[in-house]
């Protein structure tokens, strides 16, 4: 934190920062979306943001965040992927692609070779056409875990560190739902905005393979594991 002229600013340091600060104004764009920090300098290893005046959570928080999280992913780009070079501290390569199975077959090799599941994740990449849903890409936060999400003290849920991109809405909510369920208040909000496709509980794991498949090139160990897992489910 920082404080400069009154205000209270949060700087943070490391690659990626254009990414980030383009990835925010691209949601700052969209109608309904949800609110995004206000970016005041961006440079090569530089993010300086207004910071978010937060409170603790309550009901109001989750309702926000489904109805605004839903607004989001009404947002149709034309192609998927062509988004971000980064997820975290994790390098991913953001070239365009005209189809889903392609983009995320794509992604998960290339993650998969990075920390020695290529084996295990090469016959779920054979399989994407049959397994991902219909639908167009939407413009996505893309790292959308608890730690990105601030409860502002307005009764709104803030998004920051985006790894924006066109997918799938469902890998939004499955990253969200990672490290445990999505409330049953935020999924009933986001589904009053935008219903959710038949079989999507039984998508979740599917497309928490990406995050799994990061955290593995991160950290290895567990996510290693759970990873290999989710993969042997869907070969």
């Amino acid at each position: 934190m920082v404080e400069a002229g009154g205000r209270t600013f949060v700087a943070k340091v490391g690659r990626g920062s254009l990414d980030e600060a383009d990835g925010l104004a691209q949601l700052r764009q969209v109608p309904g979306a949800p609110p995004v920090p206000e970016v005041v300098l961006a440079e090569d290893d530089l993010l300086v943001t207004a910071a978010v005046d937060q409170s603790a959570r309550g009901p109001a928080h989750d309702e926000s965040l489904g109805h605004a999280l839903a607004a989001l992913h009404c947002a149709t780009v034309p192609r998927w992927g062509a988004g971000s070079s980064w997820i975290g501290s994790c390098r991913v390569d953001p070239s365009a692609w005209p189809d889903a199975a392609g983009f995320y077959g794509s992604r998960l090799g290339e993650l998969a070779a990075r920390c020695g599941l290529e084996v295990a994740v090469a016959p779920v990449v054979a399989r994407l056409a049959d397994l991902l849903p219909p639908g167009g890409p939407a413009l996505l936060h893309g790292d959308l875990w608890w730690g990105n999400v601030l409860f502002g003290s307005d009764g709104r849920a803030w998004l920051i560190d985006p790894s924006v991109h066109g997918g799938h809405p469902e890998e939004d909510l499955a990253m969200l739902a990672l490290f445990g369920p999505v409330p049953a208040r935020v999924l009933t909000a986001y589904t009053e905005v935008r219903p959710l496709a038949a079989g999507w509980q039984e998508r979740v794991a599917l497309f928490q393979l990406y995050p799994l498949l990061v955290h593995s090139v991160l950290f290895g160990g567990g996510y290693r594991s759970r990873a290999e897992a989710v993969a042997r489910r869907f070969a």
